[in-house]
């Protein structure tokens, strides 16, 4: 029998009881302010996990936490059965995290095709990015492999028209759009994305999400999304978090979420 392998012919795995990403108990405090309050969640292989809420619920504070940019006052993250907590950003993400900003972060004088260069070396030859930095040279792909997947991440994210163009002569939403590109072009195998639709109309949005889903399948990676527009959350989640005032209020699959009492009183406001 065959093994069936990602689009970097990487073997994907057949499932595994092991979480991809897990948070346990966490709960991180900004002074006398909680932030987040002894919140779990479990990401599973390839899936695509929502987390909504209100503004200041603690939604991108969470992703903080989970990505290394702050540390919890207490409780463990973990990426396939590591603890990764104390870990720092950059050590997460060459383990395979990966995630995006609210505010996309470009390079202005970058062409989308060399930040999706950029990204790809990030994971696949740092050495030689940091040699074409140092040295000034132009980002240019020369490697076979290099230059199929730069082509292969264009197209499948609508960015091919736009590929020669310097970032910041880009729309906010296209610009969004590159900035989840150079992440998905090194393969994580966690990608956390930080309100991807923003920006963007709604037919953007919808070629935007059904790229991602197939990119989750086809590249054995699992996405978690902070999202305010929720009709997309719940058409393309496979599981949701609710979270208000820091605390996970409901969790469960898309059309439980829809019809919790909890959730319509704090969030939907349509229950009595």
């Amino acid at each position: 029998m065959s093994t069936q392998t990602d689009w970097n012919g990487r073997p994907q795995n057949e499932g595994s009881a092991t979480p991809r990403l897990e948070a346990r108990n966490v709960t991180v405090r900004y002074g006398g302010v909680v932030a987040i309050s002894d919140f779990s969640l479990s990401v599973a292989d390839q899936s695509i996990v929502g987390l909504v809420g209100p503004n200041g619920a603690g939604k991108s504070t969470l992703f903080n936490a989970m990505s290394g940019w702050h540390s919890p006052d207490s409780g463990s993250v973990f990426l396939e059965g590591r603890e990764i907590t104390r870990l720092r950003p950059e050590r997460r993400a060459h383990l395979g995290l990966a995630r995006t900003f609210q505010a996309p972060e470009l390079f202005s004088n970058l062409t989308v095709r060399q930040h999706l260069i950029l990204g790809y070396r990030v994971k696949y030859a740092r050495s030689r990015m940091w040699t074409d930095v140092l040295l000034g040279r132009a980002l240019r792909s020369s490697d076979r492999l290099e230059t199929e997947m730069v082509e292969r991440t264009l197209a499948r994210l609508n960015l091919a028209a736009f590929a020669e163009e310097d970032a910041d002569n880009l729309p906010i939403g296209i610009s969004r759009v590159v900035d989840i590109a150079r992440a998905v072009i090194a393969a994580p195998r966690v990608l956390l994305l930080d309100e991807p639709s923003a920006g963007l109309d709604s037919a953007e949005t919808i070629e935007l999400t059904d790229a991602l889903c197939q990119l989750a399948k086809e590249n054995d990676m699992s996405i978690v999304l902070v999202e305010h527009d929720v009709p997309m959350v719940l058409r393309i989640s496979d599981f949701v978090y609710v979270l208000d005032f820091g605390k996970c209020i409901a969790s469960g699959p898309p059309d439980e979420i829809v019809n919790n009492p909890d959730v319509q009183r704090a969030y939907l406001g349509t229950a009595t």
